[in-house]
């Protein structure tokens, strides 16, 4: 737990994810296209990864991936992300914590 929550703090964009995950990718290209660059974790690339996962569930995170990380807190996976976005939440915030300029 502490691990993740000391990468959690070392950007204002961490997303914990696997490779292989098709919703982390979206939340991946997301953030990208607007111009946010996040930290991202490949947990099945890190060998400490299994150890992280556990500790996100902990967290409640479920799925534990994608979790994603904004200004050190944990705003929750895809589908609250997306809601973030949709109800037109998310690019304040991001401008807020200093991850998004314009």
């Amino acid at each position: 737990m502490e691990r993740v929550m000391r990468l959690a703090d070392q950007r204002p964009v961490v997303i914990f994810s696997k490779s292989s995950c098709c919703m982390c990718h979206t939340i991946k290209t997301l953030f990208c296209d607007f111009g946010v660059n996040p930290a991202v974790h490949e947990l099945d690339e890190d060998p400490k990864g299994k150890e992280m996962e556990k500790a996100l569930l902990r967290l409640g995170c479920n799925p534990s991936v994608p979790a994603v990380f904004i200004g050190g807190e944990l705003k929750g996976g895809a589908n609250q992300i997306m809601t973030l976005h949709l109800n037109g939440s998310l690019i304040p915030l991001l401008k807020q914590v200093g991850a998004l300029w314009v």
